[in-house]
């Protein structure tokens, strides 16, 4: 691969939107970081969406969806696995239901899927809104199975009647820890309550209404012409080091915890949408008011690396209703990232400022750096303003 064809994609930027004096001045602060970043964090592409005050004022992409295919360039149409930045559409889903009277939030989640079972007896103080906040003590997921995909429609109930042998980490509510697990189970309850599978589900009441066209849940009805493909390398790797991953990452009994594939375009509209709270163009996903229960906060968030959970530090952040939740300089940001094989995804809301970004990379590995350069730069930006 000539690392000169490369530098040259860094550059490279698809989306053609109107320009304005913020356009412009984001294109100077983010073009050059950007391309300074990939050089310094070698990935095969990225692209980024910056939105504001309900219009998209940047949205570019940056290198190759395939390693070495200069046919290929990233643009902000390019779709790619969005991890677990899946989640907050499941957490909407939820809170969809809840609107209707469907869910009770407070209630254990046998009450909706009364096979769910754990080796535990405390399985069944396990409520809905514990799953969402990651408060249920449940565990989170060993192995994906990304070598071993399931693509039919009673994956999610095989995988919530396959945790019979797990147990809680402690009482329910009590604690939070990060579990994909939950939101698998999440996801059968929404097929459960509304009697259509959860990706139809999400299509039907949240994807379609918002207009955005190139996304699904389903890998098979994506466009593979538009999708990227997923690198990782090895800590300290160059380019040279850039490899494909091993499977793609993607198996239906994992569709709520990681499934979505989305572009910047598509996820721009997500973000707009979610800053006015629930409302684009017309078509309303959630009432203004829910949003007051799913950011407001629910559990401090720990991140653990002792054995058992064990010598923990509480980051600053905390949980809502899915979302992420932290404050600077008097503002909140709400956010959701995602990392799976080959792939690092984010969307940061700051709602009082009308602003978000998205971002999509199709790489994982060691010592990520530009997302959370990017994360700082943006985040300044805006509440300088």
């Amino acid at each position: 691969m000539a690392i000169c064809r490369i530098l040259m994609l860094l550059l490279y930027a698809a989306a053609a939107v109107a320009q304005s004096p913020e356009d412009d001045q984001l294109s100077k602060l983010l073009d050059p970081m950007i391309a300074q970043g990939m050089k310094d964090d070698p990935t095969p592409g990225l692209v980024l969406a910056v939105v504001h005050h309900g219009r998209v004022v940047y949205a570019k992409g940056f290198g190759t969806a395939t390693l070495g295919r200069t046919d290929r360039p990233i643009t902000p149409d390019t779709l790619f696995h969005m991890a677990s930045v899946t989640k907050p559409f499941v957490a909407t889903s939820i809170m969809q239901l809840w609107e209707q009277g469907k869910i009770d939030l407070d209630a254990p989640i046998i009450k909706y899927i009364p096979y769910f079972k754990l080796d535990d007896p405390r399985y069944k103080q396990i409520t809905v809104r514990q799953m969402l906040t990651h408060t249920s003590g449940m565990p989170d997921v060993k192995d994906y199975e990304w070598n071993k995909p399931q693509y039919d429609d009673g994956a999610l109930e095989r995988y919530a009647k396959s945790l019979a042998s797990q147990k809680l980490m402690w009482d329910p509510g009590t604690r939070w820890a990060y579990s994909n697990m939950a939101y698998e189970v999440l996801g059968d309850l929404i097929a459960k309550v509304s009697g259509v599978s959860f990706e139809d589900y999400v299509d039907e009441h949240i994807l379609r209404p918002l207009g955005m066209k190139s996304s699904t849940l389903l890998v098979k009805k994506a466009d593979p012409a538009k999708l990227a493909d997923g690198y990782t390398r090895p800590r300290g790797g160059d380019y040279a080091s850039i490899h494909a991953i091993a499977a793609y990452p993607y198996n239906r009994e994992h569709s709520p915890s990681s499934n979505l594939h989305s572009s910047a375009a598509d996820m721009a509209r997500w973000a707009m949408a979610n800053l006015n709270r629930g409302e684009l163009d017309g078509k309303r996903i959630l009432k203004a008011s829910t949003y007051d229960l799913m950011w407001k906060p629910a559990a401090d968030v720990e991140f653990c690396n002792g054995p058992n959970h064990s010598n923990c530090r509480k980051s600053g952040e905390q949980v809502g209703i899915s979302w992420f939740l932290e404050t600077k300089k008097g503002h909140q940001i709400v956010s959701h990232g995602g990392g799976d094989d080959g792939f690092v995804t984010g969307i940061v809301l700051i709602p009082d400022q009308d602003a978000g970004f998205v971002y999509m990379q199709n790489s994982e590995h060691p010592g990520m750096t530009t997302p959370e350069k990017l994360y700082q730069a943006l985040v300044a930006y805006f509440l300088k303003k």
